[in-house]
């Protein structure tokens, strides 16, 4: 590829970044995967009611009382949760006791003189008994829309069959397993449109990029470390770069950022966290079209491609020498 060609796609990674950061100094809102779930999954406990996942030790007691019950479902609701779905937890059901944390709210100001508590927030917690969806009768999940096959996209099929990474499909979950070198995604019906699922297995794809072989990143971080949060903003900076390489979106998604925001807390002591992210982000980009057989069409694609100016956006130079 020309030098011409080279500081072009720099310069459209430059402008990404910097949409990225903008979108998180405005505000992201709450990060959701892109993808269903409605609860099957054991390992993410979730309430039938919001939506969402329990957090913390609600989780290890819903593990536990999964397994110790042999439930298959991560679904979980309190007696009226389930009576408002239409559904009756069975007669002599035991429940599950989880616990919700609440800050007290005080009912008269405080008295700067007296203060008794030190600064700290007053809590209480209230304890909720759940069932699971296997102790209920009359509960139908509702329909959830499918992906058709028709809204794959033939050239990102291509370009990641080209990075050699294995993946397999079918279960809940998106991830990189590193003692197996395998990428693990769900299925592509189970998406909320193309652009999700080719973002997220990219971003799997990424973290299979850093593997000792390849670009040798430290993926042994774990969950909630400053490592982990690193190299979780790396591949997700990674996953708009190459969307953008590709046509299927010329703007990073706002997922994109949100889930970005959601690590940055993390490196929060780290001011210049996001630009060595997106300094990695453009490595495992440069391997990943190293990847690609050359080729005058695929070169063409690409350069068409890096080289559109995208809605009137500037490109920052200051951001593009920083990376």
């Amino acid at each position: 590829m020309s030098r011409k060609k080279e500081q072009s796609r720099t310069d459209v990674y430059a402008r990404i970044t910097a949409e990225i950061i903008a979108a998180i100094e405005q505000g992201t809102g709450e990060w959701r995967a892109p993808w269903f779930h409605n609860g099957t999954s054991l390992a993410r406990p979730t309430n039938v009611a919001s939506g969402k996942r329990y957090r913390g030790i609600n989780t290890v007691a819903l593990w536990v009382a999964a397994t110790a019950s042999n439930y298959s479902d991560g679904l979980w609701g309190t007696y009226r949760q389930w009576q408002d779905t239409g559904a009756q937890v069975r007669k002599g059901e035991r429940a599950t006791t989880v616990v919700l944390w609440k800050q007290v709210v005080p009912s008269e100001p405080a008295n700067d003189d007296d203060d008794d508590n030190g600064g700290h927030r007053r809590m209480f917690a209230r304890a909720f008994s759940v069932f699971n969806v296997a102790q209920v009768d009359g509960y139908e999940r509702p329909p959830t829309n499918v992906l058709p096959e028709s809204e794959r996209l033939a050239h990102a099929e291509a370009f990641i069959a080209n990075l050699g990474i294995k993946t397999v499909f079918g279960g809940p979950e998106a991830y990189y397993l590193p003692s197996s070198d395998t990428v693990f995604m769900p299925d592509f019906a189970s998406f909320r449109d193309a652009a999700s699922f080719y973002a997220v297995w990219l971003h799997e794809d990424g973290h299979a990029s850093g593997a000792k072989h390849r670009l040798d990143r430290d993926l042994s971080g774990r969950f909630g470390s400053a490592a982990y949060a690193a190299e979780e903003c790396c591949v997700e900076i990674l996953s708009g770069l190459v969307l953008a390489d590709l046509g299927i979106a010329h703007h990073p998604r706002a997922d994109h950022a949100a889930y970005i925001a959601s690590w940055l807390d993390v490196l929060k002591g780290d001011p210049r966290a996001i630009f060595t992210a997106a300094s990695k982000a453009q490595q495992a980009a440069d391997w990943m079209h190293a990847q690609q057989p050359v080729s005058a069409e695929g070169l063409q694609v690409l350069s068409t491609i890096a080289d559109e100016p995208d809605a009137g956006q500037p490109v920052s130079p200051t951001l593009a020498g920083a990376l």
